[in-house]
């Protein structure tokens, strides 16, 4: 076959290819992975955070508890109210905690998603689930995330799926909601975390300072619509 022949049936089959391209093949799937608490490896990619950096008593670990079946992540520890005497913060509140994702490489695009799903089993604590997107909010001159917020209220002691709209996720700056209508950007989406506070939340939550447990079996993006 000549050069000429061979670059007009390379031409001709890419054309039939296009011509025979399968619709599914442009959809992204329903559901997406974004973590999933399988293995110790998964640690990595969390850090904890809580009112001790400011003076406050309370305390969080992180672990991946493994039954020889199934593996999930443990979140829990100690809500306090109190403060270290003579701190030299001024905080106005305590009893704190939370797990923060490192920022991914880069950001994930969950434009083509409606909605978060997270399998967790608690303890009847209401916990914060938050977003982070790349800063289009704030001023040029702010560096931190924006930071899009939503309650999780998990039942006692069984497993449960809670499925959260995006557009439930509310514009928050440091804890506080900001009184503005502002949209999320879901195609910059730089992390994740999950929290809890010692006051607050939905009612019917169990609510005050002492021990929390959340058990985590993954986090996806779902589209449901």
């Amino acid at each position: 076959m000549s050069r000429l022949r061979g670059l007009w049936q390379a031409s001709l089959n890419a054309t039939k290819k296009a011509l025979t391209w399968n619709v599914d093949d442009w959809i992204p799937p329903t559901e997406k992975y974004i973590f999933n608490f399988s293995s110790k490896e998964e640690l990595k990619k969390w850090h904890l955070y809580s009112d001790s950096e400011f003076g406050g008593l309370s305390s969080a670990s992180l672990e991946i508890k493994d039954d020889g079946n199934k593996s999930s992540g443990i979140f829990s520890g100690n809500l306090s109210l109190d403060v270290t005497e003579g701190t030299k913060w001024n905080i106005t509140r305590s009893g704190f905690c939370g797990m923060r994702s490192k920022k991914f490489d880069g950001f994930i695009d969950l434009d083509a998603y409606d909605t978060i799903a997270l399998k967790l089993k608690g303890d009847g604590r209401c916990y914060i689930s938050t977003i982070y997107t790349e800063n289009w909010v704030n001023s040029p001159g702010q560096l931190e995330d924006n930071s899009w917020q939503s309650f999780v209220f998990v039942p006692k002691d069984n497993w449960y799926i809670a499925k959260i709209p995006l557009a439930r996720y509310l514009p928050t700056w440091r804890g506080s909601v900001i009184d503005a209508k502002l949209e999320m950007n879901p195609s910059r989406v730089l992390g994740m975390s999950l929290s809890v506070n010692a006051e607050g939340g939905v009612p019917g939550a169990k609510s005050g300072p002492g021990d929390f447990r959340l058990e985590i079996d993954w986090i996806k993006a779902l589209r449901t619509e």
